[in-house]
């Protein structure tokens, strides 16, 4: 299973490190049995964000050898390390990536391996694009977003259509690359038929394909701009704009970072009580099989620019994939999704939603939505919940509560026994003899905190003297 966490920046370095102590046993807290394939070396991975003077920081990598309890504190030990941000496991958990992302720019991106017993950081580092989301294919870990397409593609008025721009970073290689955004398979204008480009949210390995939840983003300028009347700066009509939605359309430059917009633009989908999933033949996109459902919005959790993969494998091998409905969070009536949030199925060996299987969301989490989803087993998975309704929130905010769902049974269970004042959660959990350890900050000390899957039931475990723990996981030697 792969694991990755999510750290709001890669800071700059300075002298640092940690070094474990022993507290007293926890009888609820048992030590887990690391997972140790084929006899291979394997030990745990913490990873976390340390202040010192004034506004300076660094990420420590740390190899500790157990997470139920004792304390990390600012003395000896661990890796300092130039990297940060999401932490990715691949391979089989024998390779371990991270990727700065910079707002708008360029990606750094840095791995490291178990050689020998020891954590060793490899010598190459890349430059990569800007993502928006990520996943893992075969040997690749690769990173997406939709952005500008080729000069050539340009229509009459100078306008280019927005293209899926993609890095491969093939672990075993240890080489980037990144496609070849001249090949019409990349096009992200009008995939779905409708004249809106999109965006890619989560990128899943399954049966040899590659699934990825499709994401409405609106009308480019490349888009809007068929078939388009205006009548000096008023937007009449356009092939692509539904009518009564022609004010939607951007007359002049604006917004700020990930929501900035363009003249003849029109931001945001006209669609969003529709989910589209994405099967493609291959980590290229060289054919595709789109499927679609009217019962879930679009499957995508969201902070700032990032979209969070919302398509998940259970255990038995069938796929569900979840919405939290996050087009509630719309101004506009007109792209304001009427749907609750909610989960549909791929059953497997099929290409096709599960018409007989549903579960409405918003009735169980008590109308709170959310931002996360992982699996944890046995058809489970974890949902990172906020305390209020999508349409009282903004893309700025972080999950502080956490709840367990059972996909097959439709089984809901609270987490309880999280500190209070949570402010964030650490990345996906690290499974291990039915528990999740997750990193957990709050007013007290970061911790890794212990779930009990079966009922729910978190204890505080191992204590980081630190800003934030950014992801725990297992790393294996190959």
């Amino acid at each position: 299973m792969q694991y990755n966490s999510y750290l709001k920046d890669a800071l700059s370095l300075m002298a640092c490190a940690l070094f474990l102590t022993s507290c007293g046993s926890k009888s609820d807290n048992p030590t887990p049995t690391p997972p140790n394939p084929s006899g291979k070396t394997s030990t745990y991975i913490v990873t976390a964000t340390i202040q010192a003077s004034g506004s300076a920081s660094t990420t420590m990598l740390f190899t500790p050898t157990i997470l139920s309890e004792g304390s990390l504190s600012g003395n000896t030990g661990g890796k300092q390390t130039d990297g940060g941000g999401e932490f990715i496991y691949l391979k089989d958990n024998t390779y371990l990536y991270s990727i700065a992302y910079h707002q708008g720019g360029k990606t750094s991106t840095n791995s490291y391996i178990l050689r020998n017993g020891t954590l060793v950081e490899r010598n190459k580092k890349f430059q990569g694009n800007r993502f928006t989301t990520h996943g893992t294919f075969s040997d690749f870990l690769i990173t997406c977003s939709t952005g500008i397409g080729p000069k050539t593609k340009a229509d009459a008025s100078g306008y280019l259509p927005q293209y899926f721009l993609l890095s491969y970073l093939n672990a075993p290689a240890e080489t980037q690359t990144n496609n070849d955004t001249k090949l019409e398979q990349f096009s992200a204008e009008n995939f779905l038929g409708n004249g809106e480009y999109v965006t890619l949210c989560g990128l899943l390995e399954h049966d040899g394909k590659l699934y990825s939840g499709v994401i409405p983003m609106g009308l480019s300028q490349y888009g809007g701009n068929v078939d388009a009347v205006w009548d000096g700066d008023t937007y009449k009509s356009g092939k692509w704009v539904k009518k009564g939605n022609e004010d939607l359309v951007k007359t002049q430059d604006g917004g700020q970072k990930s929501s900035s917009y363009k003249r003849g633009e029109l931001q945001w989908t006209q669609y969003p009580n529709e989910c589209h999933v994405a099967i493609f033949s291959d980590k290229d996109l060289k054919t595709k099989k789109v499927i679609k459902t009217d019962k879930i919005s679009y499957p995508a959790g969201r902070f700032k620019s990032q979209y969070h993969q919302m398509i998940w494998p259970s255990s038995s091998g069938d796929l569900y994939v979840f919405s939290p409905s996050f087009a509630k969070s719309m101004r506009d009536a007109r792209q304001k999704t009427t749907l609750p949030a909610g989960v549909v199925r791929i059953k497997k060996g099929t290409e096709t939603f599960d018409t007989d299987y549903y579960y409405n969301l918003d009735n169980l989490t008590g109308n709170r939505g959310f931002q996360h989803v992982f699996p944890v087993g046995n058809d489970q998975f974890i949902l990172y919940l906020y305390d209020k309704s999508l349409d009282q929130l903004t893309n700025q905010e972080y999950a502080t509560q956490l709840a367990i769902f059972n996909a097959k049974t439709g089984g809901f269970i609270n987490v309880t026994g999280l500190p209070a004042g949570v402010k964030k959660f650490g990345g996906r959990p690290y499974l291990e003899d039915g528990r999740a350890y997750l990193p957990v900050m709050s007013s007290l000390k970061p911790a890794i905190y212990v779930i009990n899957l079966s009922t729910g039931q978190a204890t505080r475990g191992l204590e980081v003297e630190a800003t934030e723990i950014s992801s725990v996981g297992r790393l294996r030697e190959h």
